[in-house]
């Protein structure tokens, strides 16, 4: 057997796949989209059966461009969008309705019934999250209410809830494992994250029955084997965690203090915080950051619904641009004297904010804004949303901001325009890594680890390259200015929410 991990990347619009060697380096990748559902205004869907069938084609296109026989495959990590919920029947497998979107919006009323009956302080000390529509619980919440027969069959024990990692374990073993990791359990809103167990009195509220939640395990433990007929082998799944959980694994930010920021269709900093469960004075998540050996880290957590759904949006709803590199490239011809911004509010905002109802607006304009302003918007946009993280997180944790580097990754790190204007606007280093992939390179982190063909973690973390990073550049009353500008603009969203 070689040191060659299969880690498999189920993200929000694609699914990856990629074929690391002993050495942690790429050495086949296959890649799939598949399509988004949106029934409604604010409602996101996606078919499992869809999502199912891109992993094993983007899987096989991996083991096969790698050139190299599944026998040689350690083992199998995987990492995957949170907080999407599925639910399936346990006798046959196949899903009872569409999975339902981490940035899904239905049960928005839901949360705010809560709030007004007085629960959000339970779920929050029980598992550092707030009350909105984002997290799992009310969605399965929905899908019991609404499903006919849901509530009594899940009652019975005839159906399985699942984080998008628990359906792909539960079929690629045959049905044999119905098992998650703590980092997704810890985004369902029903997860006791100082126990480390599901709470009871959380799935009372939710009418949610204990017999239809999966069995939780460290993020680097024994997920099952494979069926032999998928892969022509029998390949054991050793690594599991949510995919922010998982790029600051592959970021190495083992250490308290240390920060990452992922920019894939929505942006997630998080924050290292050791053995401390630090409690947001400032609208953030406290979240599980991995468990390993049994032995829980921390994370504070900031969350951006769009990012690079900013971009798609430019090429596929304005179709300013016909590709996403293009838009580093035109937001550098806009024009300087127009300030024009956007707040990409599309399915809400997120931290710090947390209003469902916000919806995108863009102020500034003039008869001369054109195509190269609102790219340029597009990508600020995120910039600005990140400073308002990491301001948060400056309040929360014992930092005065001086001392801050941010490892970033995902598809938009790739513009050096982006990330050399994201420094400008934190006033900080940005570290953009040498392996962009760090989602996938931490859960194949955790299954080669635990497979004992890839290095220790503190090895692992001497491991981490550099490929550059960008300063600060901007002048400080410019920066200053464009700040104010921008809060100018969400204060005004969120007044017409």
């Amino acid at each position: 057997m070689g040191g060659y991990i299969l880690a498999i990347d189920q993200g929000t619009t694609s699914t990856r796949a990629i074929v690391f060697d002993g050495k942690q380096q790429v050495a086949g990748v296959g890649q799939r989209e598949f399509r988004q559902h949106f029934p409604k205004s604010g409602w996101v869907e996606h078919d499992p059966e869809e999502i199912w069938e891109t992993v094993l084609f983007t899987a096989r296109q991996a083991i096969e461009k790698a050139g190299i026989s599944t026998s040689e495959i350690a083992a199998i990590g995987i990492t995957n969008q949170r907080e999407t919920v599925v639910v399936w029947d346990r006798a046959t497998g196949k899903p009872i309705h569409n999975a339902i979107v981490w940035q899904d919006r239905r049960t928005a009323s839901f949360c705010d019934k809560l709030k007004k009956q007085g629960l959000e302080k339970t779920f929050t000390k029980k598992t550092g999250l707030l009350l909105d529509p984002y997290f799992s619980g009310t969605k399965l919440n929905w899908l019991l209410t609404n499903v006919k027969g849901a509530q009594a069959r899940a009652a019975k024990g005839e159906l399985c809830f699942g984080t998008i990692d628990t359906f792909l374990i539960w079929r690629l073993t045959g049905g044999k494992s119905f098992v998650t990791d703590a980092t997704n359990a810890s985004r369902t809103l029903i997860y006791n994250i100082v126990d480390n167990s599901w709470d009871d009195e959380l799935t009372d509220i939710l009418r949610i029955p204990r017999a239809m939640l999966p069995d939780v395990k460290d993020c680097a433990a024994d997920f099952g084997v494979t069926d032999a007929s998928l892969f022509s082998a029998a390949i054991p799944i050793l690594g599991v965690a949510g995919d922010q959980q998982a790029a600051t694994i592959g970021q190495a930010c083992f250490k308290p203090g240390m920060l990452k920021s992922t920019y894939g269709t929505g942006c997630f900093a998080l924050l290292n915080t050791g053995k401390d469960i630090v409690r947001s004075k400032n609208r953030l998540l406290t979240t599980i950051a991995y468990r390993l050996n049994g032995e829980t880290t921390y994370a504070l957590e900031g969350s951006i619904f769009v990012a690079g759904a900013a971009v798609q949006w430019l090429r596929d709803g304005l179709k300013v641009i016909k590709a996403a590199p293009d838009t580093g490239t035109l937001a550098e011809s806009a024009d300087p004297t127009q300030e024009v911004y956007l707040v990409p509010a599309f399915t809400g905002l997120g931290a710090p904010h947390w209003d469902p109802d916000a919806r995108g607006a863009i102020y500034g304009m003039t008869r001369n804004t054109g195509p190269a302003e609102f790219a340029r918007a597009a990508l600020e946009s995120v910039c600005y949303q990140t400073r308002d993280l990491l301001d948060a997180m400056h309040r929360d944790w014992r930092s005065n901001g001086k001392d801050t580097v941010l490892r970033v990754d995902g598809g938009m790190v790739a513009s050096d325009w982006t990330m050399q204007r994201l420094s400008d606007l934190l006033d900080a280093p940005v570290d953009r890594p040498v392996i962009l992939e760090t989602t996938a390179l931490g859960v194949a982190w955790l299954a080669g680890s635990r497979a004992g063909v890839w290095p220790t973690q503190e090895e692992f973390a001497k491991s981490w390259a550099r490929d550059r990073r960008f300063e600060p550049k901007m002048e400080g009353t410019t920066r200053k200015g464009k700040l104010k500008g921008w809060r100018s603009a969400v204060k005004r969203t969120l007044m017409a929410a």
